[in-house]
């Protein structure tokens, strides 16, 4: 995986630092861009979305030690089925049916 991020981040031409838990494979592939550069930031997303469908395939997660964020939570559903993220879908209107709690981070 970690030659595979380096492989994609070549191709993109961006820079991509790789750390985190060997041990237990948890990895932090990081974009080091400027934001304000709409073009790079097309390539970013270009590279996560390989990067996380390559996780899914080889049966990893995208989901970390602090939760799935933002920037992975379009590939939630595809990482969880359709019946364990409805199934979250219908715990979240039990216990908080207006979405008061952290508004638009997994459910919009």
């Amino acid at each position: 995986m970690v030659s595979f991020v380096a492989a994609v981040a070549k191709e993109q031409r961006l820079t991509v630092g790789t750390f985190g838990h060997m041990g237990d494979g948890n990895l932090h592939p990081t974009f080091l861009t400027d934001e304000r550069d709409t073009e790079e930031m097309q390539r970013v997303h270009v590279a996560l979305d390989a990067i996380v469908e390559k996780t899914l395939a080889l049966g990893g997660t995208i989901t970390g030690e602090h939760g799935v964020g933002l920037a992975k939570k379009p590939w939630l559903r595809q990482q969880l089925g359709d019946a364990s993220y409805e199934l979250m879908r219908q715990v979240k209107d039990a216990i908080d049916p207006h979405y008061r709690l952290n508004p638009g981070k997994i459910f919009d």
